[in-house]
């Protein structure tokens, strides 16, 4: 049994990895400042003997006891990073400064949830830990993913000045339930706008793809690269390499809900990429991971949670 802290543990991802570290036998001190975690999201833990909750902004540095960190801290929406993105440069860079130099203080292993933003509009594909990527770095999404890049490199300086134990995880989109209904994602914006029978909104001509990983899979990934062998830091990509364009995905959400919404088509936002999928072979390799749950059962259980969480405010014809 370890102590592991979670940073940003009251989020969609965290959230579900404090569950399956309680599930096997670890105690969890979740950290959370609430800007897009939800106590919701842990109430059912709080009544768990091995789980801690403390509300603190990963921007201020933090003293506990900790034997592997995660940190998950940040907002990872579009919708989200850009309300404050100087806030959103802040939590990236100084979080991981704060969570690194506690790693090194304590001793501890430590887990950097990257993105697969670090490679901006690839134009390699698919992408490979080892494609540098093709980031704007003055651009309105630049907060986040020049943040999760300066985090990488934070996070390799500090093991080669230190000596720290660190895993580096590159996040691909990732879905599931307790993903906020507003969070402006797009396997959300569709799923909400198809239940409430509004017109979904799809942003340019929807032949932009992207690859939708389940919740359990990433999380199941995110434990095994924390459990690799202390010689494997990463970076190491993390997600589903299905790959869907966002018409083939309204499409499927349309047929699974039993929705009659219609599909709205606007403008593409700035430095929205055109495509995205991971090159898992590394993952396959070295931590014996890939996905096991399909974009259609993983959307079943997500509408479902969803149904649960809007019913009172749906059309009688969508309430199952």
């Amino acid at each position: 049994m370890s102590r592991v802290l979670v940073t940003g543990g009251a989020g969609f991802l965290g959230s579900h990895l404090c569950e399956r570290l309680l599930e096997r036998g670890d105690s969890v001190l979740c950290v959370d400042n609430f800007f897009t975690g939800r106590q919701a999201n842990i109430q059912q833990l709080l009544p768990h003997a091995g789980f801690e909750l403390l509300r603190h902004d990963v921007t201020v540095p933090l003293a506990v006891h900790a034997e592997r960190i995660f940190n998950l801290a940040c907002p990872a929406s579009p919708l989200h990073y850009q309300q404050d993105p100087v806030q959103t440069t802040r939590t990236s860079v100084l979080g991981a400064i704060n969570m690194l130099e506690l790693a090194h203080q304590q001793g501890a292993r430590i887990l950097q949830a990257s993105t697969s933003e670090v490679y901006g509009d690839p134009d390699v594909h698919p992408q490979p830990e080892s494609y540098w990527g093709r980031v704007n770095p003055v651009g309105i999404r630049s907060c986040y993913d020049e943040g999760k890049r300066c985090a990488e490199t934070l996070s390799f300086d500090y093991q080669r000045q230190y000596q720290l134990e660190i895993k580096v995880m590159r996040i691909f989109n990732t879905y599931g339930p307790r993903m906020q209904p507003d969070d402006g994602r797009v396997i959300s914006n569709f799923i909400v706008q198809a239940l409430r029978g509004e017109a979904l909104t799809i942003y340019g001509d929807g032949q932009q793809t992207r690859s939708f990983c389940y919740v359990d899979d990433l999380v199941d990934g995110m434990l095994r690269l924390m459990d690799s062998d202390a010689g494997f830091s990463g970076p190491v990509n993390v997600g589903n390499p299905a790959e869907f364009s966002m018409l083939e995905l309204a499409e499927k959400i349309l047929r699974l809900t039993g929705s009659r919404s219609t599909i709205n088509f606007m403008p593409l936002p700035g430095d929205d990429p055109r495509q995205r999928q991971p090159d898992i072979t590394l993952a396959k390799s070295k931590l014996g991971w890939q996905t096991t749950v399909s974009l259609e059962d993983g959307l079943v259980e997500t509408i479902a949670y969803y149904r649960r969480l809007l019913g009172a405010t749906l059309p009688a014809h969508l309430v199952q």
